[in-house]
């Protein structure tokens, strides 16, 4: 896990692991509608997640194209925006993929005014 709103493509002709920035022909829309998310949250808006054994890992205004991130081939993200135009950004909301019920609340806050701001965006 992690504190970032990725969004497409996920997938890059090179297939490299890491490193690759794969641009869709809508990627102005999804940096938008990104950074509509992260800049909201008090974390991913400083693009620095602080992640247990990933410390150094940092994300540019909480963002990232999903290629430049890693490399996923086949993902749901990719098929969905190729071919049935839905337009999908991916929000890795914590470091821990389950985090315990006693932080709930507090995702809570951290994610409330991220999400009434995209969805302001719809």
């Amino acid at each position: 896990g992690s504190v970032v709103a990725s969004y497409p493509y996920d997938d890059s002709p090179a297939h490299k692991p890491t490193g690759v920035y794969s641009k869709s022909a809508d990627d102005e829309v999804f940096k938008y509608l990104a950074k509509a998310y992260a800049s909201h949250h008090p974390i991913m808006r400083t693009g620095k997640p602080n992640c247990p054994g990933e410390e150094g890992e940092t994300f540019q205004d909480g963002i990232t194209n999903g290629a430049q991130w890693y490399d996923v081939e086949g993902g749901m993200q990719d098929y969905n925006y190729v071919w049935a135009n839905c337009f999908e950004v991916t929000l890795e909301l914590s470091c821990c993929k389950y985090p315990p019920t006693s932080e709930l609340q507090q995702e809570w806050e951290n994610n409330r005014e991220s999400l009434l701001a995209f969805i302001e965006k719809v």
